[in-house]
C-alpha cells in the first residue's frame, strides 16, 4: 500500500517544508491544527476525537524521524471525504519498525504502538532522500444509520 484510497470528491492539500531544530514537532502539530481546523471543523464538532488522534500521530511520526537518525523535511496533508491522510519525509531511509514489545510505562517507544491502535491505515515508502512514513484516520463522526422498529 502506497497511499491513501482516493476515489472521488474535493481532495485539499498542503505541503510544508520543515526547516532543522528541535520546534519541529511543534512546526508540524501546528500546521496540522490549522489544516484540520479549515477543512474539517473546530473544537466541539463531530470528529474532535480523530481531530486529536491525528495531531497526536503527527507528533509522533515527526519525533520519530527526528530522534531516529533522520532529518524530518517535509510535512504533506491532504483532506478528502472526511479522511485526512498525513506523510512525514525523513532523510533516514530505514523503514520504522518495533524495538521489542510495548510498554506504557516506558517513556518512550509508543509512536509505532499509536499508528497501529489510532490510524486507519500507515505505511512507509522510499524516497529519493529516505522514506516518507504516511497515515489516514478518518476525522468526520461516521453517519448513524437509522434503526428499523
Amino acid at each position: 500500500m502506497t497511499g491513501p484510497h482516493i476515489r472521488h470528491g474535493t481532495t485539499r492539500t498542503r505541503r510544508y517544508e520543515l526547516a532543522e531544530g528541535d520546534g519541529v514537532v511543534r512546526e508540524c502539530r501546528d500546521h496540522a491544527q490549522r489544516a484540520l481546523s479549515e477543512w474539517f471543523g473546530a473544537a466541539g464538532e463531530p470528529g474532535q476525537v480523530a481531530v486529536e488522534d491525528a495531531l497526536l500521530l503527527v507528533s509522533e511520526v515527526v519525533t520519530n524521524a527526528f530522534t531516529h537518525g533522520g532529518v524530518p523535511y517535509e510535512l504533506r496533508l491532504d483532506g478528502i471525504d472526511g479522511r485526512l491522510w498525513v506523510q512525514v519525509s525523513d532523510t533516514n531511509p530505514v523503514r520504522p519498525r518495533p524495538h521489542g514489545r510495548h510498554h506504557a510505562d516506558h517513556p518512550s517507544g509508543h509512536g509505532l504502538y499509536l499508528l497501529e491502535r489510532l490510524a486507519a491505515a500507515w505505511g512507509c515508502v522510499p524516497r529519493a532522500r529516505g522514506k516518507a512514513v504516511w497515515f489516514e484516520v478518518e476525522v468526520t463522526a461516521p453517519t448513524e444509520t437509522p434503526h428499523s422498529a
